[in-house]
């Protein structure tokens, strides 16, 4: 029986583990990778104390400061499937925990912390997976400023895209914009703003068909599915602005999801519906999905889960 199970390994996880650790909470870490969504960035230019790092050696380094800490148990290679209650008291309501995994095995706890982070929805065609982090990205607020004075497209017509044109305004030469419906369906104020900027271009009725280049993207290729004419623009780099999913199934059934499937929380104890239940980072509500936002977020969730410790021995029948 652990005090405390985090399930993820991105920056959320981590922070939670390391604070977990500092407050001698016998913890397990099960992870499929300590890969997160930023793995994939060639640059990593926002990370606080870091003038720039790789998605790569941002994941080794968090894997291994995690690693360091004492009373830190880490199973990686396991994916949560499935999260059960057991020996609950109080009216259902104070409850240990089973975490049920991929692998076949089971571990039980006193809180849960859930960092399990989301997955960006990605358009499926070819050159995208092989130009991840060479010219192909998913977050312009990140990576903004590699593509200073280049060419880019940004794939969505939604908030997310033309939120992603207003963080490149002020560094991509020029900026097209490609939505699949006869309409852009973000915010219109966002686009009146953007529809000032001579150096955007907005395409509607594109289907992306490929994406094309060496080393690095040199290229995009679009139909119009109206006339099914195909198109090739040059350009340095593709942002895939078409939404992210969170990673909250194994929990469906326990605590409180919004229309999005992101978990619902308390902003000032990361606390989820369901007591003992916490969560940070991309998997939950929080509207700003940013690494030094998942970590103070991962900070505040273990802190909380300390404190829901300390309570729930002091007055939970199911304590021993």
């Amino acid at each position: 029986m652990y005090d405390l199970i985090i399930v993820g390994g991105g920056p959320a996880a981590v922070a939670a583990g390391v604070y977990a650790a500092r407050k001698k909470l016998q913890t397990l870490v099960v992870t499929e990778s300590f890969e997160s969504q930023s793995f994939v960035s060639d640059k990593i230019e926002n990370w606080i104390g870091e003038i720039s790092i790789s998605g790569f050696d941002l994941a080794q380094k968090l894997e291994a400061h995690l690693r360091a800490q004492e009373t830190i148990e880490v199973k990686t290679g396991e994916r949560v499937e499935k999260i059960e209650t057991s020996n609950c008291t109080d009216g259902q309501r104070v409850c240990d925990f089973l975490v049920l995994t991929n692998k076949g095995n089971e571990y039980s706890a006193k809180s849960l912390i859930i960092v399990s982070g989301g997955r960006r929805r990605t358009l499926g065609v070819p050159g995208e997976k092989k130009f991840m982090g060479t010219g192909v990205a998913f977050c312009a607020t990140c990576d903004a400023p590699i593509f200073k004075d280049k060419n880019v497209a940004v794939i969505g017509g939604g908030n997310a895209g033309l939120e992603a044109v207003v963080d490149l305004l002020a560094y991509a030469r020029k900026i097209y914009l490609l939505a699949r419906g006869d309409a852009l369906r973000g915010d219109p104020l966002t686009y009146e703003e953007i529809k000032k900027h001579d150096n955007v271009e907005i395409i509607l009725n594109a289907e992306t068909q490929e994406i094309v280049g060496d080393k690095f993207v040199t290229g995009l290729c679009y139909k119009d599915q109206k006339t099914n004419k195909e198109t090739t623009l040059s350009i340095q780099g593709v942002f895939v602005e078409i939404g992210s999913a969170p990673n909250s199934e194994m929990v469906k059934e326990l605590v409180e999801l919004n229309r999005y499937g992101e978990i619902i929380i308390d902003a000032k104890i990361a606390a989820t519906s369901h007591p003992g239940i916490f969560a940070a980072g991309d998997v939950t509500d929080d509207i700003y999905k940013q690494n030094n936002i998942a970590v103070g977020d991962g900070v505040r969730a273990a802190l909380s889960a300390y404190n829901y410790i300390l309570n729930r021995k002091k007055e939970s029948p199911a304590s021993a």
